[in-house]
């Protein structure tokens, strides 16, 4: 049950019996030895926080800015492919929840739900993630579309140009809508409850593509055009023409260096986003939360740093924030909450993290979220310690 649910890996535990193996693998994997996704987790353990006592805990306050929109947490729900196979109609679903809780969403690309169905089923701007293809005219139709749905912002991902080897992925022959291969339809019948949701709507593919890609109108012509569209070629002078097309506030994500930052920083860009992919693409990198010192310091105020990656608590929030990051953008604690229980899954996930980051800022002997800095952080090797 979701209100029994204390911990994103509660509503984890409670995903992974509902989502059928290829889906939920899909969301928890990352490429080749996983290292990097295991480090975007475990580096945020080694971060210790100074408790501080006798102060006064009253009034507290969560309320900050992200690229200049009001939000009650600096959290956003990051944009994340197959989002509608965790759940049915899951990125509808995840918008509702993040609108309700007064925080930002951002639609991927390669979402099942297309911008429309989105912005049908919300009343404030939503942001939309875009994947630079070799096909230009389309990404001009997505960027305008994006445009009519009023989207507030546009997540630019910049370390995607060839697609990391992720091994769960390949051996559960992974696909949207799934393959219909005695395994494939094993692990469908193993979950009712998600079959019944899928039975009951129509959104089963890419919904950004599928009819809007030229010669894309079904699975077949979906698969070739994927595998050949993803651009090698992306170079910051798309960046540069992007920006001009698009004209509204506008993210980079997936800035890991620090001279990759001081460039970012030159686009006019209103915020880059500290990201390795969730550890899906370079294996081996360092973790986001381990970068983002080094970004920060590396644009020295000139545009505002975002991060993701590991986050699995709002005492993680908390660490990020203290190292300089603005806004801490969540993937995985929302798709666990998704798969778990739809809407409302996701509404506890972001009600967890709320409510760690809540204490955790109290017992550290802040009020404010916009007051904390690296003066949270203790800094004391435990091996010191006495």
């Amino acid at each position: 049950m979701l209100e029994n649910a204390l911990t994103i890996d509660d509503l984890k535990a409670l995903a992974r019996r509902r989502v059928p193996k290829m889906f939920f693998d899909y969301a928890d994997s990352g490429a080749w030895t996983e290292g990097t996704y295991r480090a975007n987790e475990s580096d945020f353990a080694k971060i210790l926080l100074r408790q501080r006592i006798l102060v006064d805990m009253t009034d507290r306050s969560l309320a900050t800015e992200m690229v200049g929109e009001s939000v009650s947490m600096p959290i956003a729900l990051a944009p994340t492919g197959l989002t509608g196979m965790q759940h049915a109609d899951g990125e509808i679903l995840a918008a509702q929840a993040a609108e309700a809780a007064g925080v930002p969403f951002a639609l991927s690309t390669m979402s099942i739900c297309s911008i429309e169905d989105v912005a049908a089923a919300t009343t404030k701007p939503f942001m939309f993630q875009l994947y630079v293809m070799r096909d230009r005219a389309f990404i001009e139709r997505l960027i305008d579309r994006a445009k009519a749905a009023r989207c507030s912002a546009l997540v630019l991902t910049l370390d995607l140009q060839i697609l990391g080897q992720r091994h769960k992925d390949l051996r559960n022959g992974l696909s949207a809508p799934p393959k219909f291969t005695p395994k494939h339809v094993w692990q469908m019948a193993t979950r009712p409850a998600w079959c019944l949701g899928m039975l009951g709507t129509k959104r089963r593919s890419f919904g950004n593509i599928v009819g809007h890609a030229s010669n894309v109108g079904d699975l077949a012509s979906l698969s070739s055009w994927t595998k050949e569209q993803f651009d090698p070629r992306l170079s910051w002078a798309d960046v540069a023409w992007i920006k001009e097309r698009w004209g509204g506030k506008l993210i980079l994500k997936g800035i890991l260096d620090a001279e990759d930052a001081r460039m970012a920083a030159e686009t006019g860009a209103d915020a880059i986003i500290v990201s390795n992919h969730g550890g899906r693409q370079l294996d081996g990198a360092r973790s986001s939360i381990s970068a983002l010192p080094g970004v920060v310091d590396a644009v020295g105020g000139r545009i505002e740093v975002h991060m993701d990656g590991g986050v699995r608590s709002g005492q993680d929030v908390l660490k990020a924030v203290a190292l300089g990051a603005k806004g801490v953008w969540i993937g995985r604690p929302f798709l666990y909450g998704l798969g778990a229980g739809g809407r409302a899954g996701v509404a506890r996930a972001l009600e967890i993290i709320r409510t760690e980051l809540d204490i955790t800022m109290a017992l550290c002997g802040k009020r404010d979220i916009r007051a904390i800095d690296a003066s949270i952080i203790d800094e004391t090797p435990w091996a010191r310690r006495s």
